[in-house]
């Protein structure tokens, strides 16, 4: 049988505020345990919430972002459960009325199309404490300093398809959410999470099969890895005569498996009511006509510009206007040597190479964009050559100074005396009198392979400094000569 996976994601964005979301407690992270705990986090009696404003002006510009209907009243109510780390009893959320409502995300697949995913809702709501199980010899320890963080969750119709949509999606959240500066998008910190709702049915069935839930997953190839696993299993549960039932489960990565949690029904009983403690939050026109102005440059918007202003390729027009830091960098580096291919190919090729082998982030980059660019003037204007900028990048990683500084001290400067360069060819023609004989014997064919040793030989001889196009040039002439 043909199986279809249908996909829903909840992604819970930590919104990058100073204080929390109902009190005027830190939202600063690492920070000693309990330390960042208020009254009001507490859930001390007599001690009523006061909104962050910050907050709400956060979830309207995603709203805004994602084209979704923002709710001119908006309600948060009490979701009621009992939980270790939940002080209150309850989590101060929205239900029937959240601040953001219907909207939608485009996504560009591997294959290059765009699929565009329906967004239900985003709303707000207070993140809970944390439970710690390590080192308390068979206890739990609580930590509140995350109670009360502000979170927007944001809750995907189920149009995913794919593991790899999936993960497309999320980035492109991720993405988002880090243009917009309301969530640094830090997984590992836990500042973006998502929880993945899996089903199959069979192609061509309408309705949807029974779903589980993948709680807390918090890295792109854990999601991907979570899902395809939860569909190979409920496949193969189905295929065995056996029936997936509604619950949550856990994904372990060291296991590469997912793990029931616990059984889940229908509809849970949080007896939700509006929170007696707020009042109702109500968004003027003006206010969100002022947001929408101060709204930056999008990724797509990006992106579209990237091919038509620098001529860039779609992919690679796609790969630096994927985190805003990048596109910046990029941007900087471009406007300095004045050349948007050669400043992309060096930004996405050794830039990344050396980023991803220390593991930095590209705000973290070892080599300024000023640095970068300058020195790709100096590979243009014929200062340098291709090998030697290598060696200039490699020392200004180890910030050993400005390029110009660099190339000086290691004597990079390339010879371009056309003079010079014609006496060290016919050194190097007359030393491999041999191989002049032969190639000038051969065919076509065999001449182009052999060419390359000569080139080899004289750039050996330049010690690297010589103009690769220069020697081609001249060394065509001599030996068809």
């Amino acid at each position: 049988m043909q199986w279809e996976t249908v996909i829903g994601l909840e992604i819970h964005a930590q919104l990058s505020t100073q204080s929390k979301i109902f009190s005027g407690s830190a939202t600063t992270f690492g920070a000693a345990p309990n330390t960042q705990a208020s009254l009001i986090d507490l859930a001390m009696p007599g001690t009523l919430p006061v909104l962050n404003q910050e907050a709400v002006r956060m979830a309207c510009q995603f709203g805004l972002a994602i084209n979704a209907e923002i709710a001119e009243r908006n309600v948060f109510a009490r979701k009621n459960y009992f939980y270790p780390d939940l002080p209150k009893g309850y989590q101060t959320s929205q239900m029937d009325h959240p601040i953001v409502g219907k909207g939608h995300l485009d996504i560009t697949l591997e294959d290059g199309t765009v699929k565009r995913v329906g967004i239900t809702r985003a709303h707000l709501e207070e993140d809970a404490g944390k439970s710690l199980h390590e080192d308390f010899h068979g206890m739990s320890g609580i930590d509140l300093n995350r109670a009360g963080t502000p979170l927007l969750e944001i809750v995907s119709e189920p149009d995913i398809r794919s593991a790899k949509e999936a993960v497309a999606y999320v980035k492109a959240i991720h993405a988002l959410v880090r243009y917009l500066g309301i969530c640094d998008g830090n997984m590992a910190e836990g500042s973006l999470r998502c929880d993945c709702n899996v089903s199959v049915r069979p192609k061509g069935q309408a309705e949807f099969g029974t779903r589980a839930e993948i709680k807390n997953v918090n890295s792109f190839r854990f999601i991907e890895k979570a899902i395809n696993h939860e569909v190979q299993r409920q496949i193969e549960l189905i295929e065995d005569g056996g029936k997936v039932v509604q619950e949550t489960r856990l994904y372990d990565p060291n296991k590469d498996e997912t793990r029931s949690m616990r059984s889940k029904e229908e509809a849970n009983d949080y007896r939700y009511f509006p929170c007696p403690d707020l009042l109702p939050v109500v968004i003027e026109r003006a206010f969100l006509d002022d947001l929408r102005t101060q709204l930056p440059e999008l990724p797509d918007q990006k992106r579209e510009r990237f091919e038509s202003q620098y001529g860039l390729s779609a992919y690679d027009a796609s790969v630096l206007s994927a985190s805003r830091e990048m596109a910046d960098y990029f941007e900087q580096v471009q406007t300095i040597c004045g050349d948007a291919k050669l400043a992309a190919n060096w930004v996405m090729g050794e830039l990344s190479s050396l980023l991803n082998k220390d593991g930095l982030e590209i705000e973290q980059s070892p080599v300024s964009a000023e640095h970068l660019g300058h020195m790709i003037l100096r590979l243009k204007d014929g200062t340098i050559n291709g090998k030697a900028a290598k060696t200039v990048f490699a020392a200004l990683a180890e910030g050993e100074g400005s390029p110009d500084e660099i190339i000086k001290a290691k004597d990079l400067v390339q010879n371009t005396d056309s003079g010079a360069v014609e006496k060290l060819l016919d050194d190097v023609l007359a030393a491999n009198a041999e191989q002049v004989e032969q190639y000038r014997a051969s065919d076509e064919a065999k001449r182009g392979k052999m060419f390359g040793f000569f080139v080899g030989q004289a750039m050996k001889a330049a010690k690297g400094k010589a103009n690769p196009a220069q020697v081609n040039e001249l060394l065509k002439k001599k030996l068809e000569a």
